[in-house]
């Protein structure tokens, strides 16, 4: 068995496949071997991902319905936004990871791997990925596997969760609108924190039904559970099926991931920092920064150079000051925000893409002294 590569992708989730789908596709890569080890090479449906674009991207084939609007709802107001030239769309990851796996295998190049790691050495002139029975050799190793302990042990970053149970349901009665997402709907009761319903139709009997918090702590199953059940009874819904259920946690934090890079070894996906911060979206910051990756790659600088610092970053890191000393407030931060009833300023704000007049639109709608606090915070953090 070979055990000497160029470049080794550790996981193969959604991080690990987008990278070396533009990896494959560049002819930069057409020569070097790439190898991608995974405990799991067979992973079912384990997640929904959703996400806004104005042109198709990568995974345009998979995408398994789509939105031209979207809901936003508190307690004294519901707005339905019409997102053009935005589409709202969903990817169910089971059709992701098999449109990927089909591509990669026809590149001989490229090789898949079976294997838990269970520890990473960094040599001189490469890394070793060793697995419980092997040890495989690369130039360079672009690791996805996100360890929490590294949050868990340090006091310096804002560390948040956006944490959720879904129910796929299937309703007896029409109460469902196909032809709109409902992206935050939080007329339900706070408790103290930002707590929301995320609804995605797909017929007006059929719902992804998620509730979502972003707070710190997580919450037992039952309360996630009981809150779908009493939103559902809310809606006139009492009796439906689950035909499937989905669960995660993911890190919305100030931590700095690309602090553990080295000569040989980098970090991607969540372990490297490419889930956005203020909001703990994923997916399309996936593409963008696997984009931005290659490009890195094939310019030749040293792995220890790669910064995914910008002004973004500080937005992020005031709005996280701000959610984790006032959790309670986050409905009206998000409403405020929308509340014009415009998305797309707003929508490029959060992708890194906003220009000053964007940013200005979105400062301004914000409850100003809790944010100047969080900025001055942030700006005089050591």
């Amino acid at each position: 068995m070979q055990n000497q590569y160029d470049y080794i992708i550790l996981g193969a989730g959604l991080s690990g496949l987008t990278t070396a789908l533009r990896m494959a596709r560049d002819p930069f890569f057409k020569n070097v071997s790439i190898a991608i080890i995974d405990q799991d090479l067979h992973k079912k449906n384990d997640r929904t991902w959703c996400f806004w674009e104005t042109t198709p991207d990568l995974f345009e084939s998979v995408v398994s319905y789509s939105w031209p609007s979207v809901l936003i709802k508190g307690n004294k107001q519901s707005t339905t936004i019409d997102i053009s030239p935005y589409t709202y769309k969903k990817v169910e990851s089971e059709q992701l990871y098999a449109f990927a796996k089909a591509e990669l295998s026809q590149h001989s190049n490229i090789t898949f791997i079976q294997g838990k790691i269970i520890h990473i050495t960094e040599k001189e002139n490469g890394a070793i990925a060793k697995t419980i029975d092997h040890e495989y050799h690369a130039a360079t190793i672009l690791n996805s596997i996100y360890k929490p302990e590294q949050l868990e042990n340090q006091q310096e970053a804002v560390v948040l969760q956006q944490h959720f149970i879904g129910w796929f349901v299937k309703a007896d009665k029409a109460v469902f609108n196909p032809k709109v997402a409902t992206y935050m709907d939080f007329s339900i009761p706070q408790n103290g924190n930002c707590r929301f319903m995320y609804v995605l139709p797909t017929s007006t009997h059929e719902a992804l039904v998620e509730y979502t918090l972003f707070s710190k702590d997580l919450l037992p199953k039952e309360e996630y559970e009981k809150a779908i059940k009493d939103y559902l009874n809310n809606l006139g819904v009492t009796d439906y099926e689950i035909t499937n259920r989905e669960y995660g946690s993911i890190p919305m934090t100030t931590y700095d991931f690309t602090q553990h890079n080295s000569k040989h070894v980098l970090h991607i996906g969540t372990a490297g920092g490419w889930t956005k911060a203020s909001t703990g979206y994923t997916f399309k910051h996936t593409l963008k920064k696997s984009a931005a990756l290659i490009d890195f790659l094939k310019s030749g600088k040293p792995l220890k150079n790669y910064s995914l610092k910008n002004r973004w970053t500080f937005y992020d890191g005031v709005l996280l000051e701000v959610l984790a000393a006032h959790n309670e407030r986050g409905a009206e931060i998000f409403t405020r925000m929308f509340k014009k009833g415009k998305a797309a300023h707003i929508f490029r704000f959060l992708d890194e893409e906003s220009s000053y007049k964007d940013e200005l639109e979105v400062i301004l709608s914000a409850p100003k002294i809790p944010f100047i606090k969080a900025a001055f915070k942030v700006l005089f953090k050591k």
